[in-house]
């Protein structure tokens, strides 16, 4: 009701218009309580929620499911934790890495597992590594990518290797062997002396030995049994028929090594056993007969 409609009520009848805005005034005031205790429920509401917000959160940040077991480095059947990709390093040896860091009281998800990864990237055999959290529950996958062995290390034919070169050049002793019988390399036998000391060897050496023994396997169409490094200025060349005499390992190396397939050939069809077949110079070849 306008000002002017009740004026001109109130003149007709003072009670009647002042009732009826008595009775308006308390509808206002009734619907003004009912927003003032409506606000008040929805932010009572809010704070309920916060709290139990608050509450679920810390009780899920304290599950004990987003949590590694404090042992979990301790066995490698602990369910922790799974080891996978680990051909030549013993999984021992990377329980022992991972201890030195050991398990951060934290849920998995806040941990930070590089130095982890970097503890087991100082074993030999291991290229790189890649540690997976997965968090319900909390546990870790240790994925490793080990260099790949080319060369295998002996004193004789008749003894068993006692080291390994892997990709890179990179010299691997005796506490990782035996290998794995996956991989193939080609067995050089070396005495580890002075003036030729295997450990000593390079990138560039142990790249050089590989080049050889594949381009003789291409040539000669057999598989190399050994290569016999013990002189390394009168190397010789197992295969599985006959052995090759190669001389000193030098630039005319490979030209010399290119001609196996019609010679093989040749001493197949000789009815005298051969010793070796000399390719010792670059223009022609002697075959030595037992």
């Amino acid at each position: 009701m306008s000002e002017e409609e009740y004026t001109e009520e109130y003149s007709r009848n003072p009670d009647a218009a002042i009732q009826r805005r008595v009775k308006a005034h308390q509808l206002q005031r009734n619907v003004r309580r009912s927003k003032i205790k409506l606000n008040r429920l929805r932010m009572f509401l809010r704070i309920v929620l916060i709290a139990i917000l608050i509450y679920g959160g810390y009780r899920l940040y304290h599950c004990k499911m987003w949590y590694v077991s404090a042992t979990a480095f301790n066995s490698i059947e602990n369910k922790s934790l799974k080891i996978m990709g680990n051909k030549i390093t013993p999984s021992y040896k990377i329980l022992n890495e991972l201890r030195r860091t050991g398990v951060e009281h934290v849920p998995i998800f806040l941990m930070d597992t590089r130095e982890l990864a970097k503890n087991v990237e100082r074993l030999r055999p291991i290229k790189n590594v890649y540690i997976r959290r997965f968090w319900w529950p909390a546990r870790f996958v240790v994925m490793v990518d080990e260099r790949l062995p080319v060369l295998t290390i002996s004193p004789s034919e008749d003894v068993a290797p006692i080291a390994f070169f892997a990709q890179g050049g990179v010299l691997i002793g005796r506490d990782y062997m035996p290998l794995n019988p996956s991989y193939k390399t080609y067995l050089v036998l070396t005495y580890g002396t002075r003036g030729d000391d295997y450990r000593n060897w390079d990138e560039k050496k142990v790249s050089r030995i590989e080049k050889l023994a594949r381009m003789i396997e291409a040539n000669s169409g057999e598989k190399i049994a050994y290569l016999d490094f013990r002189d390394p200025k009168d190397i010789y060349v197992k295969l599985q028929t006959t052995t090759l005499r190669i001389g000193e390992l030098n630039s005319t190396t490979p030209k010399r090594v290119s001609e196996i397939a019609p010679i093989l050939e040749q001493v197949k069809k000789m009815d005298k056993p051969v010793k070796y077949i000399d390719l010792r110079w670059e223009e022609t070849y002697y075959i030595k007969l037992e």
